[in-house]
């Protein structure tokens, strides 16, 4: 969901080693390689274990970013300030901390990793039981029930986003095009194009025009093109609208019914690393330029027009993902920094606080229920909860050998019952694997018990100096307003 593409980035075609589902204990797959230098200049890493041919070029953003040298591979995830501290941390063998855990307290942890030694994975998109994840390989692996079910390839461009939309596939690539699959009905196994955006047609059409073109880097180009990589694919409430961001620094707007781009908006001054649609008409976008940017959708006549409304965020630090929780209440943005903003959305939209819990930059965020998950370049995934207006980081999920670029959420229909709701996470990393994860969003009562038991092993692990810790345990929340 982030990077620009200014010299092009050099991504070999990935070599097919087989595929592996493995099952949690301690046999959770390593890379075969360190620290990982890729495409995304918002991660920090170093390339001294990294085969020749597995760096690729990058360039830099007018944003700063996090500095290779704060980069500590030794640090486990638990280690850090009290409220990433959890009972839960899936931290396996070696944590320095003596946690341990109640019987009747439900648990985070990893059900399985799945793994195709091909490429990075950059995407996925989870839809019933089905799970698709895209790679700087070109492939698309569908998997189902952790085992991999089906695959298709495209014909170029790393697959940098994918969404579903009832029976369509759309999936973003490095190339700027974005790729229309179905699946076919008699064979659910055979995922074949039936299309790209813009189609042809639209772009004869529009190539006849003198008004369609514009100016892109010194270049004139079709409006309703993406002239560099997509970085994200988004729908509106009632998927009827596709949203697709691009380091070209504009946002697209296309009618799914018939496939046409409504509307081409020059949103940022760098590259829009993600957009999402809430409810209301309200679009937001992300960009390496640092800023947040509400827009609104209106229909003027048989137009489709999308305005600016706010911005909610200037920053140095590029915005690198952003997520609105499914009542549309609250904005999430990640950051280069490794800070999540939010924003609470009543009468209008006010700056809620900052979560902070990771160390190097956040590269990914989705929300379900009342938690929300960061994926960061430091290889781990925070598990907060929002309770009211206060966050608290509940578990880190521990696991990647590699920075974690997407995640996904889906409802555990099987586990969620009795009130403890439960949700399958799936993390992809560019240590080349998915994992997959199981979360307990917890009861208001258990979410309390477990608080006031995170407190008082924190107390007993620091002797005397907890003595200056609040009894409520508000320590153990993260830093929710700003300073």
């Amino acid at each position: 969901m982030m990077n620009r593409g200014g010299i092009g980035t050099r991504m070999g075609d990935g070599e097919e080693i087989g595929t592996k589902f493995v099952d949690t204990g301690n046999s959770i797959p390593r890379s075969k390689f360190g620290n990982i230098m890729h495409s995304d200049p918002n991660i920090s890493a170093t390339v001294a274990a990294i085969p020749r041919d597995e760096v690729f070029a990058y360039r830099n953003s007018s944003a700063s970013f996090t500095s290779p040298a704060s980069y500590d591979p030794n640090r486990m995830s638990c280690e850090g300030s009290p409220m990433t501290m959890s009972p839960w941390n899936q931290t396996g063998a070696g944590s320095n901390f003596p946690w341990s855990i109640e019987e009747n307290l439900p648990q985070n942890g990893l059900i399985g990793s799945l793994v195709r030694e091909e490429g990075h994975i950059y995407s996925l998109a989870a839809t019933k039981d089905l799970l698709y994840t895209g790679s700087d390989s070109k492939n698309i692996r569908v998997w189902k029930n952790l085992k991999e079910f089906s695959g298709f390839k495209s014909s170029s461009g790393l697959v940098k986003a994918i969404i579903i939309a009832g029976e369509k596939i759309f999936t973003g690539h490095q190339d700027g095009k974005i790729r229309v699959w179905k699946v076919i009905p008699k064979n659910p196994t055979v995922h074949k194009r039936s299309g790209t955006l813009p189609t042809l047609k639209e772009v004869f059409k529009s190539s006849i025009r003198p008004s369609a073109y514009v100016q892109v880097r010194n270049r004139s180009a079709l409006w309703i093109k993406h002239s560099d990589a997509i970085s994200c694919l988004t729908l509106n409430e009632d998927n009827t609208l596709l949203y697709s961001a691009s380091w070209d620094r504009t946002f697209k707007v296309w009618r799914i019914s018939d496939s046409k781009c409504l509307e081409s908006i020059n949103a940022h001054d760098d590259a829009v690393n993600s957009v999402v649609a809430s409810l209301d008409g309200l679009v937001f976008t992300g960009s390496a330029d640092g800023t947040v940017k509400v827009w609104k959708r209106e229909q003027q006549g048989k137009r489709t027009k999308h305005s600016p409304v706010q911005t909610l965020l200037k920053q140095e630090s590029a915005v690198t993902a952003l997520a609105v929780n499914t009542s549309g209440s609250v904005v999430y943005c990640g950051s280069s920094d490794g800070m999540v903003n939010y924003w609470e959305c009543e009468k209008q939209l006010t700056h809620g606080g900052v979560l902070k819990g990771h160390k190097l930059a956040v590269l990914c965020l989705a929300s379900a229920g009342n938690l929300v998950f960061s994926g960061s370049a430091d290889k781990t995934i925070c598990v907060w909860r929002r309770d009211d207006k206060i966050h608290a980081c509940m578990s880190v999920l521990t696991g990647h050998n590699g920075p974690v670029k997407c995640v996904a959420v889906e409802e555990d229909h099987e586990k969620s019952k009795d009130g403890d709701q439960r949700w399958v996470v799936y993390s992809g990393s560019l240590d080349k694997s998915v994992k997959v994860w199981s979360v307990a969003e917890m009861a208001p009562d258990m979410y309390q018990m477990a608080m006031m038991q995170q407190q008082q092993q924190y107390q007993r692990h620091m002797g005397s100096d907890a003595d200056s810790l609040p009894s409520d345990g508000s320590s153990l929340a993260s830093e929710n307003r700003a300073n």
